[in-house]
């Protein structure tokens, strides 16, 4: 997305293919040519210690608002990265639905009253929220209007663009939640987690060059991912070079052409797990026109992390980065 990382153009395809192929089902995509792929993670990790929240609290909306939080007992968010937060905070007793992104397990039993770009107003206000929060590319505007018109305190959280962006995240769901210190006992796990994971990528290994490919096959959703498609952060964290961008696409995202494959020049394809079985594996993703031709198709080198958590930016962001580099660097490589 650009705009940013979960939002604009690929939050709204990702919402528009959850909702014509659903959640889950199908085998699991074949691991990549001499590479084991680790398990993704399907649950969150809530801090040890829980904390109460201390409100009333008023903090600064991304949306140059001041909003006054005053209970925290009925909680919406919007996205699954910011539910991923709020369960991982110890809060995850409070929140009261989630959006369609939001897959671990411990918010399988919740009511989805949202799809990312498709926010339902009246789904959120039905459950009677105390505290709604959102991404600054949360829609539409007239349901976010409705929302707040309503009198519900409604906060929101700038969308997250790289790694840079987990920790203020975190800090910002924690302050409406009225709990700074569980927010920056958070920060400093999940930052220790990310230098102890960045520490195990081998000194002496090449930098592959990785294409994130976003594919829908049932969707007929086939696109490059350029230097604001939201995984060049990871990819250069994990010692990658991101071939769209180097290959000079600027933008999010581009049609997949043999062309535009042929400048990346991949080592290795990123893709969703989902995306992956949606064309069914390995096999059916080097059909698609151009991927044979590349180094990674012609080596059936594919890389695959599970959709709710790749682009996250969040608390299991490490485990993301440690997929990456285990399926990049791991026995074989």
């Amino acid at each position: 997305m650009r705009r940013t990382r979960l939002a604009g153009a690929l939050t709204a395809v990702i919402a528009l293919a959850l909702t014509a192929t659903g959640c889950g089902g199908g085998d699991g995509p074949e691991p990549a040519r001499g590479a084991t792929a680790a398990a993704a993670p399907d649950r969150v990790e809530p801090l040890a210690s829980p904390h109460s929240p201390r409100l009333p609290v008023t903090v600064a909306s991304a949306d140059g608002r001041r909003v006054t939080v005053g209970s925290a007992e009925r909680i919406v968010p919007l996205s699954g990265s910011l539910s991923e937060i709020v369960f991982t905070l110890g809060l995850g007793d409070r929140v009261v639905a989630k959006d369609v992104t939001a897959t671990f397990e411990q918010a399988a039993g919740l009511p989805v009253v949202t799809r990312a770009h498709d926010v339902s107003a009246e789904s959120v206000l039905s459950l009677k929220p105390t505290l709604v929060l959102a991404e600054s590319t949360t829609g539409p505007a007239e349901a976010i209007a409705q929302i707040r018109d309503a009198g519900v305190p409604l906060v929101v959280v700038p969308a997250a663009k790289d790694l840079d962006d987990v920790g203020s995240r975190i800090d910002g769901v924690a302050a409406a939640l009225g709990v700074p210190a569980a927010g920056e006992e958070l920060r400093e796990r999940t930052a220790e987690r990310l230098d102890a994971v960045r520490e195990k990528i081998p000194a002496h290994a090449d930098r592959p060059r990785v294409a994130f490919l976003y594919v829908r096959g049932s969707a007929a959703v086939y696109l490059l991912g350029g230097a604001e498609s939201g995984a060049s952060s990871l990819l250069e964290a994990a010692g990658a070079v991101d071939a769209g961008k180097e290959s000079g696409l600027k933008k999010d995202f581009t049609p997949i052409t043999t062309e535009a494959l042929a400048q990346a020049a991949p080592d290795a394809i990123l893709v969703m797990t989902k995306g992956l079985r949606s064309v069914g594996g390995v096999d059916g993703l080097v059909k698609i026109p151009g991927v044979a031709e590349t180094p990674a198709g012609a080596d059936r080198r594919v890389v695959s992390v599970d959709d709710g958590v790749l682009l996250n930016y969040g608390p299991r962001t490490d485990q993301v980065l440690a997929s990456l580099v285990d399926q990049l660097y791991g026995e074989g490589k």
